[in-house]
């Protein structure tokens, strides 16, 4: 479904676009079955993502959607939500190309940069820098600590100054 909303000015003779928002069919139930398992797939609600931004255009031929300015996506089934200056999803290769000043959070993880790609079948993202500056990811890491033993068991406080014992000569 697309919802594209144009106002024409024709004293002038130009057309102006609206701002715009685009209901596109990515939803878990229309991955290929390589992609998704069935179980999955079923088990899903279809929840599709949502493209808001300044101007839209859809090339109907090519399966191009062109998003420009204040660019916002919000894909709940994967949970991904996004920000950028522009974006274009190819439909056919099933990519988003996000680009100015990108900003990606996807269950508390944030991804940075100026140029983002995302690989919806493969659920991955791709990401490049602006010219001499890095992109930033941030990344929830939650602990579990691996129980072998009794002592192991028992937290060390950190130091950054490590306290280093002396060598035992073969006394035991």
């Amino acid at each position: 479904m697309i919802f594209l909303k144009r106002f024409s000015l024709d004293r002038l003779g130009l057309a102006l676009l609206l701002p715009a928002s685009l209901t596109l069919g990515l939803t878990a139930s229309n991955l290929s079955a390589d992609a998704v398992p069935s179980r999955v797939a079923q088990a899903a609600p279809a929840q599709p993502l949502t493209l808001r931004a300044n101007s839209t255009e859809a090339n109907a031929k090519t399966g191009v959607v062109v998003a420009r300015g204040n660019v916002q996506i919000n894909y709940p089934s994967r949970q991904i939500q996004a920000t950028s200056a522009q974006a274009i999803y190819f439909s056919k290769e099933r990519r988003i190309v996000l680009t100015g000043d990108v900003y990606v959070l996807q269950q508390g993880n944030s991804l940075r940069g100026e140029n983002i790609t995302y690989l919806v079948d493969e659920g991955r993202f791709i990401a490049l820098p602006q010219a001499s500056k890095q992109v930033e990811a941030i990344y929830l890491i939650t602990d579990t600590p691996a129980v072998s033993s009794p002592s192991a068991a028992k937290s060390t406080p950190f130091s950054p100054s490590p306290q280093f014992q002396s060598p035992t000569s073969g006394k035991r």
